[in-house]
Protein backbone atom coordinates (compact mmCIF):
# COMPACT_ATOMS: atom_id res chain seq x y z
CA UNK A 1 0.00 0.00 0.00
CA UNK A 2 1.14 3.54 -0.77
CA UNK A 3 1.36 6.01 2.10
CA UNK A 4 -0.05 9.55 2.05
CA UNK A 5 2.92 10.99 0.16
CA UNK A 6 4.03 8.00 -1.90
CA UNK A 7 2.68 6.05 -4.83
CA UNK A 8 3.42 2.78 -6.59
CA UNK A 9 4.28 2.73 -10.26
CA UNK A 10 6.04 0.85 -13.04
CA UNK A 11 9.53 2.38 -12.88
CA UNK A 12 12.31 1.96 -15.42
CA UNK A 13 15.79 2.07 -13.85
CA UNK A 14 17.74 2.57 -17.08
CA UNK A 15 17.86 2.12 -20.85
CA UNK A 16 17.02 -1.47 -21.82
CA UNK A 17 16.09 -2.26 -18.20
CA UNK A 18 12.78 -3.98 -17.33
CA UNK A 19 9.92 -2.13 -15.66
CA UNK A 20 9.53 -2.83 -11.96
CA UNK A 21 6.62 -2.02 -9.63
CA UNK A 22 8.13 0.33 -7.05
CA UNK A 23 7.18 2.80 -4.33
CA UNK A 24 8.25 6.39 -5.06
CA UNK A 25 7.63 9.88 -3.68
CA UNK A 26 4.76 12.07 -4.82
CA UNK A 27 5.44 15.79 -5.24
CA UNK A 28 5.02 17.94 -2.13
CA UNK A 29 1.33 18.81 -1.79
CA UNK A 30 0.65 22.52 -2.47
CA UNK A 31 -2.40 24.78 -2.37
CA UNK A 32 -3.12 24.43 -6.12
CA UNK A 33 -2.68 20.68 -6.21
CA UNK A 34 -5.10 17.90 -7.10
CA UNK A 35 -4.55 14.24 -6.23
CA UNK A 36 -6.04 11.38 -8.24
CA UNK A 37 -6.48 7.69 -7.72
CA UNK A 38 -5.63 6.54 -11.24
CA UNK A 39 -8.17 4.28 -12.91
CA UNK A 40 -6.73 4.31 -16.45
CA UNK A 41 -3.63 5.40 -18.34
CA UNK A 42 -3.06 5.25 -22.07
CA UNK A 43 0.23 4.11 -23.60
CA UNK A 44 1.78 6.62 -25.99
CA UNK A 45 4.69 6.39 -28.41
CA UNK A 46 6.32 9.12 -26.32
CA UNK A 47 6.51 6.61 -23.46
CA UNK A 48 8.61 4.25 -25.58
CA UNK A 49 10.93 7.02 -26.79
CA UNK A 50 11.47 8.08 -23.17
CA UNK A 51 12.01 4.58 -21.78
CA UNK A 52 14.63 4.09 -24.51
CA UNK A 53 16.29 7.54 -24.12
CA UNK A 54 15.37 8.05 -27.77
CA UNK A 55 14.87 11.81 -27.56
CA UNK A 56 17.90 12.33 -25.35
CA UNK A 57 19.05 11.00 -21.97
CA UNK A 58 16.19 10.03 -19.66
CA UNK A 59 16.39 10.87 -15.97
CA UNK A 60 15.95 7.39 -14.50
CA UNK A 61 14.19 6.00 -12.57
CA UNK A 62 11.29 7.07 -14.72
CA UNK A 63 7.57 6.27 -14.54
CA UNK A 64 5.99 7.14 -17.89
CA UNK A 65 2.37 7.60 -18.94
CA UNK A 66 0.68 10.90 -19.78
CA UNK A 67 -2.85 9.89 -20.72
CA UNK A 68 -4.11 9.74 -17.16
CA UNK A 69 -7.67 9.50 -15.87
CA UNK A 70 -8.83 8.86 -12.32
CA UNK A 71 -10.97 9.95 -9.42
CA UNK A 72 -10.11 13.06 -7.43
CA UNK A 73 -9.26 12.14 -3.83
CA UNK A 74 -7.76 15.39 -2.50
CA UNK A 75 -7.70 19.06 -3.48
CA UNK A 76 -5.75 22.06 -2.20
CA UNK A 77 -7.51 25.15 -0.80
CA UNK A 78 -6.99 27.12 -4.04
CA UNK A 79 -8.52 24.46 -6.31
CA UNK A 80 -11.78 25.71 -7.80
CA UNK A 81 -12.93 23.61 -10.77
CA UNK A 82 -12.72 20.03 -9.50
CA UNK A 83 -13.65 18.49 -6.19
CA UNK A 84 -13.22 15.18 -4.39
CA UNK A 85 -15.15 12.46 -6.20
CA UNK A 86 -14.95 14.03 -9.67
CA UNK A 87 -13.56 12.07 -12.58
CA UNK A 88 -10.64 13.97 -14.08
CA UNK A 89 -7.71 13.62 -16.45
CA UNK A 90 -4.17 14.84 -17.05
CA UNK A 91 -2.17 15.00 -20.27
CA UNK A 92 1.46 15.35 -21.32
CA UNK A 93 1.92 18.67 -19.52
CA UNK A 94 1.45 19.23 -15.81
CA UNK A 95 2.85 22.71 -15.21
CA UNK A 96 4.05 26.03 -16.61
CA UNK A 97 5.09 29.42 -15.24
CA UNK A 98 1.54 30.83 -15.79
CA UNK A 99 3.12 34.30 -15.99
CA UNK A 100 4.82 34.70 -19.40
CA UNK A 101 3.03 36.14 -22.44
CA UNK A 102 2.32 32.71 -23.89
CA UNK A 103 0.78 31.44 -20.66
CA UNK A 104 -1.30 34.59 -20.20
CA UNK A 105 -2.59 34.28 -23.77
CA UNK A 106 -3.69 30.67 -23.46
CA UNK A 107 -0.60 28.94 -24.83
CA UNK A 108 0.71 27.31 -21.66
CA UNK A 109 1.89 24.34 -23.72
CA UNK A 110 4.59 26.57 -25.24
CA UNK A 111 5.46 28.42 -22.02
CA UNK A 112 8.41 30.75 -22.61
CA UNK A 113 10.07 29.74 -19.34
CA UNK A 114 9.25 26.06 -18.71
CA UNK A 115 6.48 23.73 -19.79
CA UNK A 116 6.65 21.04 -17.12
CA UNK A 117 6.16 17.57 -18.60
CA UNK A 118 4.11 14.97 -16.78
CA UNK A 119 7.08 12.62 -16.52
CA UNK A 120 10.87 12.78 -16.88
CA UNK A 121 10.88 16.37 -15.68
CA UNK A 122 10.86 18.45 -12.49
CA UNK A 123 8.30 20.66 -10.83
CA UNK A 124 9.23 24.26 -10.05
CA UNK A 125 9.92 23.21 -6.46
CA UNK A 126 12.50 20.66 -7.65
CA UNK A 127 10.40 17.53 -7.10
CA UNK A 128 10.53 14.97 -9.87
CA UNK A 129 7.52 14.37 -12.12
CA UNK A 130 6.17 10.85 -12.54
CA UNK A 131 3.54 9.58 -14.95
CA UNK A 132 0.47 7.41 -14.90
CA UNK A 133 1.68 3.80 -15.03
CA UNK A 134 0.85 3.95 -11.36
CA UNK A 135 -1.85 4.04 -8.70
CA UNK A 136 -1.75 7.78 -7.85
CA UNK A 137 -0.94 11.13 -9.41
CA UNK A 138 -0.60 14.59 -7.87
CA UNK A 139 -0.17 17.97 -9.57
CA UNK A 140 -1.34 21.49 -10.42
CA UNK A 141 -5.04 22.14 -11.00
CA UNK A 142 -4.52 24.13 -14.23
CA UNK A 143 -3.58 20.91 -16.00
CA UNK A 144 -6.36 18.74 -14.55
CA UNK A 145 -9.63 18.49 -16.50
CA UNK A 146 -13.07 17.12 -15.67
CA UNK A 147 -14.13 14.16 -17.80
CA UNK A 148 -17.46 14.74 -19.61
CA UNK A 149 -20.41 12.90 -18.12
CA UNK A 150 -21.04 10.90 -21.30
CA UNK A 151 -17.44 9.70 -21.60
CA UNK A 152 -16.06 6.66 -19.77
CA UNK A 153 -12.69 6.82 -18.02
CA UNK A 154 -11.17 4.17 -20.28
CA UNK A 155 -12.09 6.11 -23.43
CA UNK A 156 -11.26 9.51 -21.94
CA UNK A 157 -7.64 8.59 -21.16
CA UNK A 158 -6.29 8.69 -24.71
CA UNK A 159 -7.82 12.08 -25.46
CA UNK A 160 -5.30 13.73 -23.14
CA UNK A 161 -2.34 13.18 -25.48
CA UNK A 162 -3.23 11.51 -28.79
CA UNK A 163 -6.57 13.29 -28.92
CA UNK A 164 -5.42 16.82 -28.27
CA UNK A 165 -2.19 16.41 -30.29
CA UNK A 166 -4.33 15.94 -33.41
CA UNK A 167 -7.34 18.09 -32.49
CA UNK A 168 -5.40 21.25 -31.63
CA UNK A 169 -3.62 21.82 -35.00
CA UNK A 170 -6.69 20.90 -37.05
CA UNK A 171 -8.64 23.52 -35.10
CA UNK A 172 -5.79 26.06 -35.16
CA UNK A 173 -5.37 25.82 -38.94
CA UNK A 174 -9.05 26.13 -39.65
CA UNK A 175 -10.28 22.78 -40.95
CA UNK A 176 -13.89 23.29 -42.06
CA UNK A 177 -16.57 21.94 -44.41
CA UNK A 178 -15.28 21.93 -47.98
CA UNK A 179 -11.67 21.25 -46.97
CA UNK A 180 -9.80 18.07 -47.90
CA UNK A 181 -7.52 16.54 -45.30
CA UNK A 182 -4.94 13.84 -45.90
CA UNK A 183 -3.81 11.74 -42.94
CA UNK A 184 -0.42 10.03 -43.17
CA UNK A 185 -0.50 6.96 -40.95
CA UNK A 186 -3.60 5.31 -39.49
CA UNK A 187 -2.46 4.55 -35.96
CA UNK A 188 -2.79 5.93 -32.45
CA UNK A 189 -2.62 9.54 -33.66
CA UNK A 190 -3.93 9.03 -37.18
CA UNK A 191 -7.16 7.33 -36.18
CA UNK A 192 -7.97 10.39 -34.06
CA UNK A 193 -7.00 12.80 -36.86
CA UNK A 194 -9.40 11.09 -39.27
CA UNK A 195 -12.30 11.38 -36.85
CA UNK A 196 -11.61 15.01 -35.91
CA UNK A 197 -11.35 16.12 -39.55
CA UNK A 198 -14.59 14.32 -40.46
CA UNK A 199 -16.38 15.81 -37.45
CA UNK A 200 -15.17 19.26 -38.60
CA UNK A 201 -16.85 18.65 -41.95
CA UNK A 202 -13.86 17.88 -44.18
CA UNK A 203 -13.31 15.21 -46.80
CA UNK A 204 -10.66 12.83 -45.43
CA UNK A 205 -8.20 10.61 -47.29
CA UNK A 206 -5.95 8.06 -45.60
CA UNK A 207 -2.39 7.97 -46.97
CA UNK A 208 -0.88 4.62 -46.01
CA UNK A 209 2.13 2.52 -46.94
CA UNK A 210 0.08 -0.70 -47.31
CA UNK A 211 -3.45 -1.96 -47.85
CA UNK A 212 -3.85 -3.61 -44.46
CA UNK A 213 -5.78 -0.80 -42.74
CA UNK A 214 -8.20 -0.01 -45.57
CA UNK A 215 -11.26 -1.43 -43.79
CA UNK A 216 -10.36 0.34 -40.55
CA UNK A 217 -9.95 3.64 -42.37
CA UNK A 218 -13.39 3.28 -43.92
CA UNK A 219 -14.91 2.46 -40.54
CA UNK A 220 -13.26 5.54 -39.05
CA UNK A 221 -14.85 7.71 -41.74
CA UNK A 222 -12.26 8.07 -44.53
CA UNK A 223 -13.66 8.99 -47.94
CA UNK A 224 -10.74 7.40 -49.75
CA UNK A 225 -7.69 5.26 -49.02
CA UNK A 226 -4.50 5.68 -51.00
CA UNK A 227 -1.43 3.45 -50.87
CA UNK A 228 1.44 5.89 -51.14
CA UNK A 229 3.52 3.59 -53.36
CA UNK A 230 0.73 3.63 -55.98
CA UNK A 231 1.88 6.51 -58.17
CA UNK A 232 -1.31 6.63 -60.24
CA UNK A 233 -3.56 6.74 -57.16
CA UNK A 234 -1.44 9.46 -55.58
CA UNK A 235 -1.46 11.49 -58.79
CA UNK A 236 -5.26 11.61 -58.76
CA UNK A 237 -5.08 13.66 -55.56
CA UNK A 238 -2.19 15.94 -56.61
CA UNK A 239 -2.73 19.56 -55.64
CA UNK A 240 -6.08 18.91 -53.94
CA UNK A 241 -5.43 18.81 -50.19
CA UNK A 242 -5.98 21.87 -48.02
CA UNK A 243 -4.23 20.09 -45.14
CA UNK A 244 -2.05 17.01 -44.69
CA UNK A 245 -1.47 15.73 -41.16
CA UNK A 246 1.67 13.63 -40.72
CA UNK A 247 1.30 11.21 -37.81
CA UNK A 248 3.89 8.63 -38.94
CA UNK A 249 7.32 9.38 -40.34
CA UNK A 250 9.72 6.92 -41.94
CA UNK A 251 13.36 7.29 -42.82
CA UNK A 252 12.72 7.42 -46.60
CA UNK A 253 10.10 10.14 -46.45
CA UNK A 254 9.32 11.58 -49.90
CA UNK A 255 8.78 15.25 -49.11
CA UNK A 256 8.36 16.27 -52.75
CA UNK A 257 5.60 13.71 -53.27
CA UNK A 258 3.56 14.80 -50.27
CA UNK A 259 4.04 18.54 -50.69
CA UNK A 260 2.97 18.27 -54.35
CA UNK A 261 -0.41 17.01 -53.13
CA UNK A 262 -1.17 20.23 -51.22
CA UNK A 263 -3.07 23.14 -52.72
CA UNK A 264 -1.67 26.66 -52.77
CA UNK A 265 -1.75 28.21 -49.29
CA UNK A 266 -2.31 24.79 -47.74
CA UNK A 267 -0.79 23.24 -44.62
CA UNK A 268 1.51 20.32 -43.92
CA UNK A 269 1.02 19.64 -40.21
CA UNK A 270 3.79 17.69 -38.48
CA UNK A 271 2.67 15.92 -35.30
CA UNK A 272 5.02 12.94 -35.62
CA UNK A 273 8.24 13.41 -33.64
CA UNK A 274 11.02 11.31 -35.21
CA UNK A 275 14.24 10.95 -33.26
CA UNK A 276 16.31 12.28 -36.20
CA UNK A 277 16.15 15.81 -37.67
CA UNK A 278 13.98 16.42 -40.73
CA UNK A 279 15.94 16.47 -43.99
CA UNK A 280 15.34 16.75 -47.72
CA UNK A 281 12.53 19.33 -47.63
CA UNK A 282 12.25 21.01 -51.08
CA UNK A 283 12.14 24.74 -50.38
CA UNK A 284 10.94 25.46 -53.92
CA UNK A 285 7.65 23.61 -53.43
CA UNK A 286 7.03 25.39 -50.14
CA UNK A 287 7.64 28.75 -51.79
CA UNK A 288 5.85 28.29 -55.12
CA UNK A 289 2.65 27.07 -53.47
CA UNK A 290 3.02 29.11 -50.30
CA UNK A 291 2.65 25.94 -48.25
CA UNK A 292 2.93 26.31 -44.50
CA UNK A 293 5.01 23.54 -42.90
CA UNK A 294 3.91 23.69 -39.28
CA UNK A 295 4.58 21.88 -36.03
CA UNK A 296 2.29 21.48 -33.07
CA UNK A 297 3.06 20.56 -29.46
CA UNK A 298 0.30 18.67 -27.60
CA UNK A 299 -2.29 21.35 -26.76
CA UNK A 300 -3.03 24.10 -24.28
CA UNK A 301 -5.47 23.72 -21.40
CA UNK A 302 -7.97 25.71 -23.49
CA UNK A 303 -7.45 23.27 -26.40
CA UNK A 304 -8.07 20.32 -24.09
CA UNK A 305 -11.27 21.83 -22.72
CA UNK A 306 -12.55 22.58 -26.24
CA UNK A 307 -11.56 19.10 -27.43
CA UNK A 308 -13.41 17.33 -24.62
CA UNK A 309 -16.54 19.39 -25.30
CA UNK A 310 -16.28 18.76 -29.06
CA UNK A 311 -15.76 15.01 -28.57
CA UNK A 312 -18.71 14.78 -26.20
CA UNK A 313 -20.94 16.50 -28.77
CA UNK A 314 -19.71 14.69 -31.90
CA UNK A 315 -19.17 11.21 -30.42
CA UNK A 316 -15.51 10.98 -31.50
CA UNK A 317 -14.10 7.90 -29.75
CA UNK A 318 -10.72 6.16 -29.70
CA UNK A 319 -10.36 2.53 -30.60
CA UNK A 320 -8.73 0.97 -27.56
CA UNK A 321 -7.29 -2.29 -26.30
CA UNK A 322 -7.23 -2.71 -22.52
CA UNK A 323 -4.61 -4.33 -20.32
CA UNK A 324 -4.61 -4.57 -16.55
CA UNK A 325 -2.09 -2.26 -14.89
CA UNK A 326 -0.51 -5.47 -13.58
CA UNK A 327 0.12 -6.46 -17.21
CA UNK A 328 1.99 -3.27 -18.05
CA UNK A 329 5.21 -5.00 -19.25
CA UNK A 330 3.16 -7.16 -21.63
CA UNK A 331 1.29 -4.07 -22.86
CA UNK A 332 4.60 -2.33 -23.61
CA UNK A 333 5.68 -5.36 -25.66
CA UNK A 334 2.44 -5.16 -27.64
CA UNK A 335 3.03 -1.47 -28.25
CA UNK A 336 6.57 -2.11 -29.49
CA UNK A 337 5.25 -4.79 -31.84
CA UNK A 338 2.76 -2.34 -33.37
CA UNK A 339 -0.19 -4.60 -32.65
CA UNK A 340 -2.73 -2.27 -30.97
CA UNK A 341 -5.78 -1.05 -32.87
CA UNK A 342 -5.25 1.76 -32.07
CA UNK A 343 -4.46 2.75 -28.50
CA UNK A 344 -3.57 0.66 -25.46
CA UNK A 345 -5.10 1.63 -22.12
CA UNK A 346 -3.92 0.31 -18.76
CA UNK A 347 -6.62 -0.23 -16.13
CA UNK A 348 -6.23 -0.32 -12.35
Amino acid sequence: MSSENTFHGWACAGKDQPLEWQQLELKSFEDDDVELDITHCGICGSDIHTLDSGWGPTNYPCVVGHEIVGVVTKVGPKVTHVRVGDRAGVGAQCGSCLECDNCKNGFENICERKAVLTYNDHWQNGDKTYGGYADKWRGHQRFVFKVPDNMSNELAATFFCAGVTTFAPLKRYGVKPGDKVGVIGIGGLGHFAVQWAKAMGAEVVALSSSDRKRDDAKALGCDDYVITKDTEAMQKHAGTFTHIVCTAFGGEFNWALYLSMIKANGYFIMVALPEEPLAGIPAGLLALRQISLVGSFIGSPRDIEEMLDFAAKTNVKPWIQKFSMKECPEAIKAMRNGSPRYRIVLEN
